[in-house]
């Protein structure tokens, strides 16, 4: 592996974590060095840190609390 392609993984756990759970990007990176965004991007999708999967983990907790908060409520009453 390049050393530039080798200092790139090395500056994020997540990304060795994700190399070591696709190998097949380590074929791709070695062959292509330039796909390293491309990688960046994949590796967000693939842990959940996309913009759009954030703000879906925040509407499902706000619904957990709005549940919790309802069965409150109703054993309140009782």
């Amino acid at each position: 592996m390049q050393a530039e392609n080798y200092r790139f993984l090395q500056e994020n756990e997540e990304r060795l974590a994700f190399i070591r759970m696709n190998p097949e990007w380590y074929r791709k990176l070695t062959r292509d060095p330039g796909q390293q965004t491309v990688f960046d991007k994949e590796m967000k999708r693939f842990f959940g840190r996309t913009p759009i999967q954030r703000v879906e983990k925040i509407g499902n907790q706000l619904q957990m609390m709005n549940m919790l908060v309802q069965m409150a409520r109703a054993m309140k009453d009782e």
